[in-house]
């Protein structure tokens, strides 16, 4: 029963396991026989998939059907699961089916069940929170080394800060700096970071701050500056929102008497407890209900951006808004 269901908010890695899914079924003379792919837009993608998938292959290498963004796993039709229920037991060993899914699969849904009960492959594809700078670091490392390059701990921080848990941009920069090394012959380090790679998560962060001490001016320019850069509006709302959220979390944990960094940093989700004492710093004008009042608003932002709005005017409007409740004494 080869079946694939991928989901998740990293869509470039979602992209090269599907490349590598592809490259390993089908023969390259013979794709256009046996590869389909059926788009959300279309009604009936998934009973055709289904049928699509028992059809014997052509030619050589095997054939791949691919659902993509199916929504069967948040809402399955009962006509569908009852195709679903007949056919996935069935599904032959040279044929493969392929499910991308964007929200997480509801487990409660006989649809979800009925995959996880037949699936090759159940895996998820999660975006790194970008205020965890540990993992981005790591993951950031991982990358270096699948490509055979060294960095600095240095260089390795600075890259993190700069491409955050965008793993299309860090394969893009990772991809510049190797073609740099090979010219250069030169280590990885972070004069070449400097040099070579355009910061915006760390951007973002500097709009945080300027946000904290209630700095409308600067807040502006800095977010003119991410807009300039082509910065995806929703990026620099989950940087904000992970970066208040952090900030609250130390705000209410000091206020209950809790001094001690480790314990501190277990319960904000901070890996490095040393990060505590600059985090207390950065709090210790603002009030608890100030940070709380943020929250919503950054919320009423990323909702907005989701259903349309025009990006820089919600944006500033809200980091004026953003900046008054934090100015405020």
């Amino acid at each position: 029963m080869p079946i694939y269901v991928y989901w998740g908010e990293d869509d470039f890695a979602i992209e090269q396991a599907i490349a590598s899914l592809r490259d390993r079924i089908l023969d390259p003379l013979w794709i256009s026989f046996n590869y389909t792919a059926f788009p959300p837009e279309q009604a009936d993608a998934v009973i055709c998939g289904l049928n699509q998938v028992m059809t014997p292959t052509f030619g050589a290498g095997g054939r791949l059907v691919w659902l993509s963004n199916t929504t069967i796993c948040q809402h399955c039709p009962e006509d569908v699961l009852t195709e679903m229920a007949r056919t996935l037991p069935s599904i032959p060993d040279n044929s493969f089916l392929l499910l991308t899914i964007h929200n997480k699969p509801d487990e409660r849904l006989k649809s979800t069940k009925l995959l996880k009960q037949f699936a090759t492959e159940f895996r998820e594809f999660p975006l790194i929170p970008p205020w965890k700078t540990e993992l981005l670091i790591q993951a950031v490392n991982q990358a270096a080394q699948a490509r055979g390059m060294k960095l600095t701990p240095k260089a390795a921080e600075m890259l993190a800060e700069a491409v955050g848990n965008n793993t299309r941009l860090l394969d893009n920069e990772l991809e510049k700096l190797q073609l740099y090394i090979a010219d250069n012959h030169q280590s990885l380090n972070e004069d070449t970071i400097i040099r070579l790679v355009r910061n915006t998560t760390q951007n973002s962060l500097q709009l945080a701050a300027a946000i904290r001490i209630g700095d409308a001016a600067k807040a502006l320019t800095i977010l003119n500056d991410l807009m300039n850069a082509s910065e995806p509006g929703l990026r620099i709302v989950a940087t904000l929102i992970g970066q208040f959220r952090t900030w609250l979390l130390v705000k209410i944990i000091m206020e209950s008497g809790e001094r001690n960094p480790q314990a501190i940093a277990k319960a904000t989700e901070v890996g490095n407890p040393k990060r505590i004492y600059f985090l207390q710093q950065e709090v210790k004008l603002l009030s608890v209900q100030q940070l709380i009042s943020c929250l919503p608003l950054l919320l009423e932002l990323e909702v907005s951006l989701k259903q349309g709005s025009t990006e820089i005017s919600a944006l500033q409007t809200k980091v004026i808004e953003l900046c008054q409740v934090c100015r405020a004494s």
